[in-house]
């Protein structure tokens, strides 16, 4: 078991002194980082640090980070990781918060310790790998986090990418843009049901035409939404079948009865509001 006491105790008696070198180390990544954090809360967050690293140190194994009583550490790293994903720091970037940590920890142990070399390298080694354990699980937290946060903006652009448009009383156009696979359907599918019962609607059209191919799994998808639909007492349009996407659909012996398909959104429309007794003459 590494030496937990005189590293917890030069933490608390030296602290000043390590934070301010702390700080200058650090100072040069937040520069790096073009301004995303304020001295104040690089200061407030390192100071922080060391206050916990203490305490955890002072009754603890140094070798086992996963105990119990590192709980506050790990949970201090997990946020830091968070909010530096989130300002745009980069993996690199946010382990050096903890690895910059080494230099001014070395430095006190060796005033702790004097002329004891032999006692010196055994309490820099014991702060070296609990230093190494901590910024790996800060970089292992943070891909973590970014992990999070892309699939967050993923499904935000997939939501953006198929609105749900109003066309009338009682009528929703749901136009599709690009490739539809299992994950953006079932986004898909939940927007526009989640319309339907907020508007009340009896009809949606779903527009094709920005569907660059149709295979049997999009069939498939499309087949799906369209008895969801139905489910809910809503009636459904397909428009945007071209004549090529119409010889696929025959071809891969995909079953559309009871589908109703039109050729452009303009027609699915026109079926829409007749099928409201909705009329329109010429003047």
């Amino acid at each position: 078991m590494a030496s937990m006491g005189n590293l917890s105790s030069v933490l608390q008696s030296r602290s000043p002194a390590i934070l301010a070198n702390w700080l200058q180390q650090l100072e040069r990544v937040a520069n790096s980082a073009k301004g995303r954090l304020s001295a104040s809360d690089l200061q407030k967050q390192a100071t922080e640090f060391l206050a916990l690293l203490a305490s955890a140190a002072k009754t603890q194994d140094l070798t086992d980070i996963g105990a119990e009583g590192w709980m506050a550490v790990r949970a201090f790293l997990e946020e830091l990781s968070r909010q530096r994903v989130i300002a745009g720091f980069s993996s690199d970037e946010t382990a050096t918060f903890i690895f910059s940590l080494k230099r001014p920890l070395f430095d006190a142990l060796k005033q702790e310790t004097g002329s004891d070399a032999e006692k010196l390298a055994q309490e820099i080694w014991a702060a070296t790998e609990l230093l190494d354990k901590l910024g790996l699980y800060t970089v292992k937290t943070f891909q973590k986090s970014r992990e999070e946060v892309i699939g967050r903006q993923q499904t935000e652009l997939l939501e953006l990418s198929t609105p749900v448009v109003k066309l009338w009383d009682g009528i929703l156009a749901l136009p599709m843009i690009g490739t539809l696979d299992s994950a953006r359907t079932q986004i898909v599918l939940k927007s526009l049901l989640q319309k339907i019962v907020e508007t009340e609607s009896q009809i949606a059209i779903i527009d094709i035409t920005g569907v660059p191919t149709v295979d049997t799994l999009v069939a498939q998808h499309l087949l799906k939404t369209v008895t969801a639909i139905r489910l809910m007492g809503a009636d459904c349009i397909i428009s945007g079948v071209r004549p090529q996407i119409a010889q696929t659909i025959v071809h891969l012996g995909v079953d559309l009865q009871g589908v109703t398909t039109k050729a452009n959104l303009a027609d699915a429309l026109a079926l829409a509001l007749k099928r409201s007794g909705i009329a329109f003459t010429k003047h």
